[in-house]
Protein backbone atom coordinates (compact mmCIF):
# COMPACT_ATOMS: atom_id res chain seq x y z
CA UNK A 1 0.00 0.00 0.00
CA UNK A 2 2.80 2.36 0.91
CA UNK A 3 4.64 1.59 -2.36
CA UNK A 4 1.48 2.25 -4.39
CA UNK A 5 0.99 5.62 -2.69
CA UNK A 6 4.61 6.57 -3.37
CA UNK A 7 4.24 5.68 -7.05
CA UNK A 8 1.14 7.81 -7.55
CA UNK A 9 2.98 11.17 -7.43
CA UNK A 10 5.57 9.81 -9.88
CA UNK A 11 2.84 8.74 -12.32
CA UNK A 12 1.20 12.14 -12.05
CA UNK A 13 4.56 13.80 -12.74
CA UNK A 14 5.14 11.63 -15.81
CA UNK A 15 1.65 12.37 -17.12
CA UNK A 16 2.17 16.08 -16.52
CA UNK A 17 5.46 16.00 -18.43
CA UNK A 18 3.86 14.15 -21.35
CA UNK A 19 0.99 16.64 -21.45
CA UNK A 20 3.45 19.52 -21.33
CA UNK A 21 5.41 18.07 -24.28
CA UNK A 22 2.21 17.61 -26.29
CA UNK A 23 1.14 21.19 -25.63
CA UNK A 24 4.63 22.41 -26.56
CA UNK A 25 4.54 20.35 -29.76
CA UNK A 26 1.14 21.75 -30.77
CA UNK A 27 2.39 25.27 -30.03
CA UNK A 28 5.47 24.76 -32.24
CA UNK A 29 3.36 23.43 -35.13
CA UNK A 30 0.94 26.36 -34.86
CA UNK A 31 3.88 28.76 -34.77
CA UNK A 32 5.55 27.30 -37.86
CA UNK A 33 2.23 27.34 -39.74
CA UNK A 34 1.96 31.06 -39.02
CA UNK A 35 5.54 31.47 -40.24
CA UNK A 36 4.71 29.59 -43.45
CA UNK A 37 1.70 31.79 -44.11
CA UNK A 38 3.74 34.89 -43.41
CA UNK A 39 6.25 33.74 -46.04
CA UNK A 40 3.39 33.29 -48.51
CA UNK A 41 2.11 36.81 -47.84
CA UNK A 42 5.60 38.27 -48.24
CA UNK A 43 6.03 36.47 -51.58
CA UNK A 44 2.73 37.94 -52.80
CA UNK A 45 3.71 41.46 -51.70
CA UNK A 46 6.94 41.14 -53.66
CA UNK A 47 5.05 39.84 -56.71
CA UNK A 48 2.50 42.66 -56.75
CA UNK A 49 5.03 45.46 -56.36
CA UNK A 50 7.45 43.78 -58.80
CA UNK A 51 4.76 43.93 -61.49
CA UNK A 52 4.49 47.68 -60.90
CA UNK A 53 8.23 48.40 -60.61
CA UNK A 54 9.61 46.02 -63.24
CA UNK A 55 6.82 45.82 -65.82
CA UNK A 56 4.19 48.56 -65.59
CA UNK A 57 6.39 51.58 -64.86
CA UNK A 58 9.07 50.79 -67.50
CA UNK A 59 6.38 50.12 -70.11
CA UNK A 60 4.97 53.61 -69.59
CA UNK A 61 8.29 55.47 -69.56
CA UNK A 62 11.16 53.69 -71.29
CA UNK A 63 11.23 53.61 -75.09
CA UNK A 64 14.03 51.31 -76.23
CA UNK A 65 16.54 53.09 -78.45
CA UNK A 66 14.78 56.47 -78.23
CA UNK A 67 16.39 58.73 -75.64
CA UNK A 68 14.29 61.80 -76.53
CA UNK A 69 10.95 59.97 -76.18
CA UNK A 70 12.09 58.35 -72.92
CA UNK A 71 13.12 61.75 -71.53
CA UNK A 72 9.71 63.20 -72.41
CA UNK A 73 7.93 60.29 -70.76
CA UNK A 74 10.11 60.57 -67.68
CA UNK A 75 9.33 64.27 -67.22
CA UNK A 76 5.61 63.73 -67.90
CA UNK A 77 5.39 60.74 -65.54
CA UNK A 78 7.73 61.81 -62.76
CA UNK A 79 5.29 60.74 -60.03
CA UNK A 80 4.89 57.29 -61.58
CA UNK A 81 8.66 56.98 -61.82
CA UNK A 82 9.21 57.88 -58.17
CA UNK A 83 6.28 55.98 -56.67
CA UNK A 84 5.91 53.11 -59.14
CA UNK A 85 9.63 52.68 -59.71
CA UNK A 86 11.61 53.78 -56.67
CA UNK A 87 8.84 53.46 -54.06
CA UNK A 88 7.69 50.02 -55.19
CA UNK A 89 11.30 48.82 -55.35
CA UNK A 90 11.95 49.99 -51.79
CA UNK A 91 8.91 48.03 -50.58
CA UNK A 92 10.20 44.97 -52.44
CA UNK A 93 13.66 45.27 -50.89
CA UNK A 94 12.36 45.70 -47.34
CA UNK A 95 10.08 42.71 -47.85
CA UNK A 96 12.98 40.68 -49.25
CA UNK A 97 14.93 41.18 -46.00
CA UNK A 98 12.07 39.82 -43.91
CA UNK A 99 11.39 36.95 -46.35
CA UNK A 100 15.05 35.90 -46.26
CA UNK A 101 14.88 35.46 -42.48
CA UNK A 102 11.46 33.76 -42.56
CA UNK A 103 12.62 31.21 -45.16
CA UNK A 104 15.70 30.56 -43.01
CA UNK A 105 13.46 29.76 -40.04
CA UNK A 106 11.23 27.51 -42.17
CA UNK A 107 14.09 25.47 -43.61
CA UNK A 108 16.61 25.55 -40.77
CA UNK A 109 15.47 22.12 -39.46
CA UNK A 110 16.55 20.54 -42.77
CA UNK A 111 20.07 21.96 -42.81
CA UNK A 112 21.00 25.01 -40.78
CA UNK A 113 24.16 25.83 -42.77
CA UNK A 114 22.52 25.60 -46.19
CA UNK A 115 19.49 27.54 -44.99
CA UNK A 116 21.79 30.30 -43.76
CA UNK A 117 23.69 30.29 -47.06
CA UNK A 118 20.41 30.64 -48.96
CA UNK A 119 19.43 33.61 -46.78
CA UNK A 120 22.81 35.31 -47.29
CA UNK A 121 22.53 34.81 -51.06
CA UNK A 122 19.09 36.42 -51.17
CA UNK A 123 20.27 39.29 -48.95
CA UNK A 124 23.25 39.83 -51.28
CA UNK A 125 20.81 40.26 -54.17
CA UNK A 126 18.75 42.66 -52.06
CA UNK A 127 21.83 44.76 -51.24
CA UNK A 128 22.82 45.00 -54.91
CA UNK A 129 19.30 45.98 -55.94
CA UNK A 130 19.22 48.63 -53.21
CA UNK A 131 22.44 50.24 -54.43
CA UNK A 132 21.18 49.89 -57.99
CA UNK A 133 18.36 52.35 -57.24
CA UNK A 134 20.97 55.12 -57.41
CA UNK A 135 20.89 54.73 -61.20
CA UNK A 136 17.23 55.75 -61.19
CA UNK A 137 18.04 58.93 -59.25
CA UNK A 138 20.91 59.72 -61.61
CA UNK A 139 18.62 59.19 -64.64
CA UNK A 140 15.98 61.49 -63.18
CA UNK A 141 18.60 64.14 -62.42
CA UNK A 142 19.58 64.29 -66.10
CA UNK A 143 16.13 65.60 -67.08
CA UNK A 144 15.41 67.63 -63.94
CA UNK A 145 16.80 70.91 -65.29
CA UNK A 146 19.26 71.37 -62.42
CA UNK A 147 21.34 74.51 -63.05
CA UNK A 148 24.79 72.94 -63.07
CA UNK A 149 23.72 70.63 -65.94
CA UNK A 150 23.32 73.62 -68.25
CA UNK A 151 26.83 72.93 -69.54
CA UNK A 152 25.45 69.88 -71.34
CA UNK A 153 23.22 69.90 -74.39
CA UNK A 154 19.77 68.28 -74.31
CA UNK A 155 21.01 65.43 -76.49
CA UNK A 156 23.92 64.79 -74.15
CA UNK A 157 21.68 64.78 -71.07
CA UNK A 158 19.22 62.41 -72.75
CA UNK A 159 22.09 60.08 -73.67
CA UNK A 160 23.36 60.10 -70.09
CA UNK A 161 19.84 59.40 -68.85
CA UNK A 162 19.64 56.30 -71.09
CA UNK A 163 23.06 55.16 -69.85
CA UNK A 164 21.83 55.27 -66.25
CA UNK A 165 18.60 53.46 -67.14
CA UNK A 166 20.62 50.78 -68.95
CA UNK A 167 22.97 50.59 -65.95
CA UNK A 168 19.94 49.98 -63.72
CA UNK A 169 18.88 47.09 -65.94
CA UNK A 170 22.37 45.60 -65.79
CA UNK A 171 22.55 46.09 -62.02
CA UNK A 172 19.24 44.29 -61.62
CA UNK A 173 20.58 41.33 -63.61
CA UNK A 174 23.74 41.22 -61.49
CA UNK A 175 21.53 40.97 -58.41
CA UNK A 176 19.59 38.07 -59.95
CA UNK A 177 22.90 36.27 -60.58
CA UNK A 178 23.40 36.24 -56.80
CA UNK A 179 19.86 34.90 -56.34
CA UNK A 180 20.78 31.78 -58.34
CA UNK A 181 22.52 30.20 -55.35
CA UNK A 182 19.49 30.88 -53.15
CA UNK A 183 17.09 29.27 -55.62
CA UNK A 184 19.17 26.09 -56.01
CA UNK A 185 19.57 25.67 -52.24
CA UNK A 186 15.90 26.47 -51.62
CA UNK A 187 14.88 23.76 -54.08
CA UNK A 188 17.22 21.21 -52.48
CA UNK A 189 16.00 21.99 -48.95
CA UNK A 190 12.35 21.72 -49.99
CA UNK A 191 13.00 18.31 -51.59
CA UNK A 192 14.76 17.07 -48.44
CA UNK A 193 12.40 18.67 -45.94
CA UNK A 194 9.66 16.06 -45.71
CA UNK A 195 7.13 18.78 -44.88
CA UNK A 196 6.86 20.38 -48.32
CA UNK A 197 5.98 18.56 -51.58
CA UNK A 198 9.13 17.48 -53.43
CA UNK A 199 7.69 18.73 -56.71
CA UNK A 200 7.97 22.31 -55.41
CA UNK A 201 11.65 21.75 -54.75
CA UNK A 202 12.25 20.30 -58.20
CA UNK A 203 10.48 23.31 -59.72
CA UNK A 204 12.87 25.63 -57.90
CA UNK A 205 15.88 23.61 -59.05
CA UNK A 206 14.63 23.92 -62.63
CA UNK A 207 14.08 27.65 -62.06
CA UNK A 208 17.63 27.88 -60.73
CA UNK A 209 18.99 26.65 -64.05
CA UNK A 210 16.73 29.19 -65.77
CA UNK A 211 17.98 32.05 -63.60
CA UNK A 212 21.59 30.88 -64.11
CA UNK A 213 21.36 30.73 -67.89
CA UNK A 214 19.33 33.91 -68.26
CA UNK A 215 21.38 36.15 -65.95
CA UNK A 216 24.77 35.03 -67.25
CA UNK A 217 23.62 35.25 -70.88
CA UNK A 218 22.30 38.78 -70.35
CA UNK A 219 25.56 39.85 -68.72
CA UNK A 220 28.02 38.08 -71.02
CA UNK A 221 26.37 38.09 -74.45
CA UNK A 222 25.45 41.25 -76.38
CA UNK A 223 23.19 39.26 -78.71
CA UNK A 224 21.08 37.85 -75.87
CA UNK A 225 18.50 40.50 -74.95
CA UNK A 226 15.24 38.71 -74.17
CA UNK A 227 14.44 35.90 -71.74
CA UNK A 228 13.06 32.86 -73.66
CA UNK A 229 9.43 32.06 -72.92
CA UNK A 230 10.16 28.57 -71.57
CA UNK A 231 12.60 29.94 -68.99
CA UNK A 232 10.18 32.68 -67.94
CA UNK A 233 7.40 30.09 -67.62
CA UNK A 234 9.41 27.72 -65.39
CA UNK A 235 10.52 30.57 -63.14
CA UNK A 236 6.98 31.96 -62.91
CA UNK A 237 5.44 28.58 -62.04
CA UNK A 238 7.93 27.96 -59.22
CA UNK A 239 7.57 31.48 -57.84
CA UNK A 240 3.78 31.21 -57.85
CA UNK A 241 3.29 27.60 -56.76
CA UNK A 242 5.39 27.79 -53.58
CA UNK A 243 3.75 30.95 -52.14
CA UNK A 244 0.28 29.56 -52.87
CA UNK A 245 1.19 26.31 -51.13
CA UNK A 246 2.48 28.25 -48.11
CA UNK A 247 -0.74 30.25 -47.92
CA UNK A 248 -3.16 27.39 -48.47
CA UNK A 249 -1.44 24.33 -46.99
CA UNK A 250 1.51 25.58 -44.98
CA UNK A 251 3.80 22.85 -43.69
CA UNK A 252 2.93 19.17 -43.34
CA UNK A 253 2.42 18.59 -39.62
CA UNK A 254 3.72 15.02 -39.49
CA UNK A 255 6.72 15.80 -41.66
CA UNK A 256 7.60 18.85 -39.57
CA UNK A 257 7.34 16.95 -36.27
CA UNK A 258 9.45 14.10 -37.64
CA UNK A 259 12.14 16.51 -38.82
CA UNK A 260 12.23 18.51 -35.57
CA UNK A 261 12.24 15.36 -33.42
CA UNK A 262 15.23 14.08 -35.38
CA UNK A 263 17.07 17.30 -34.46
CA UNK A 264 16.05 17.12 -30.79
Amino acid sequence: MTIEKSLQPMEKSVNANQLSKKVEGVSKVNSIQKTARLAGVLYLIITVFAIVAHIYMPSKIIVAGDAAATAQNLVANETLFHIGGVGSELIILLTEIVLSIVLYVLLKPVNKTLSLLAAVSRLAMTTIHGLNLLNYFFAMAMVSGIGYLAAFSTEQLNALMMIFLDAHSIGFTIGIAFLVLHVFILGYLIVKSGYFPKVLGFLFIAAGFGYLFDSFALLLSNSYTTTPGIIAMVISISEIAFPLWLLIKGVNKDGWEKRTLAID
